[in-house]
């Protein structure tokens, strides 16, 4: 309940011309049952050569894994250009369900859910770098607790000059730094941890 000064009456909802600030999400995990959906991890097209895997645990404070979290990842294609395309999901013409990608479109853009062991993954293409930045993945966190997703970037090794002239991770400790860039372990696979808290916490960023 809060007081309308102008209107002189308390009210509990917003008018047009007066609105109230509302959270952005309530505590979770609420938004397990409405935004994963099939095929979320695999946002590269079937069979593309630039095709790379990124994947890891989020993790909280005490180093303990999340089994119910949510990562979204969005990139530019290996040239950098971002995807203009209208989607890739097919439908199931019964029931008007999503049934998956067509492995045809890339859309930059998968939603993966964490397993028992806070693990997740998404298949896409390594992203390129475009003026002036290194290639990098965007990321946005859902997490129990979380009033607010967090936002962070995950770079991939390679190209080491690129890295090192990018205008964000120039600004980092090299501590802080490494929390942004992904760990080769094979051949186009890399490991990337999310913590979101306490020693080592990954760098997040925030959008005015």
């Amino acid at each position: 309940m809060t007081q309308d000064t102008t209107a002189g009456t308390a009210t509990g909802t917003a008018d047009p011309g007066h609105p109230l600030p509302t959270p952005s999400h309530t505590i979770g995990p609420f938004y397990g049952y409405a935004l994963p959906f099939p095929g979320g991890e695999e946002i590269a097209p079937l069979g593309h050569p630039a095709t790379v895997t990124v994947h890891g645990r989020v993790l909280d404070g005490a180093g303990d894994p999340l089994p119910d979290a949510l990562v979204e990842v969005w990139g530019p294609d290996p040239d950098g250009n971002l995807p203009s395309v209208d989607g890739s999901m097919r439908r199931d013409p019964a029931s008007g369900g999503f049934t998956g990608r067509n492995g045809l479109e890339f859309t930059g853009f998968g939603r993966a859910q964490t397993d028992a062991d806070g693990h997740w993954y998404a298949r896409t293409l390594r992203p390129g770098g475009r003026g002036g930045n290194a290639g990098y993945l965007s990321v946005c966190v859902f997490a129990r607790g979380l009033l607010t997703h967090l936002f962070t970037r995950i770079y991939l090794p390679g190209d080491e000059a690129a890295l090192a002239a990018d205008p964000l991770l120039s600004k980092l400790a090299p501590e802080r730094r490494d929390t942004l860039i992904a760990v080769r372990e094979a051949d186009a696979t890399y490991r990337f941890d999310i913590r979101l808290q306490g020693e080592g916490e990954t760098v997040f960023l925030e959008f005015r």
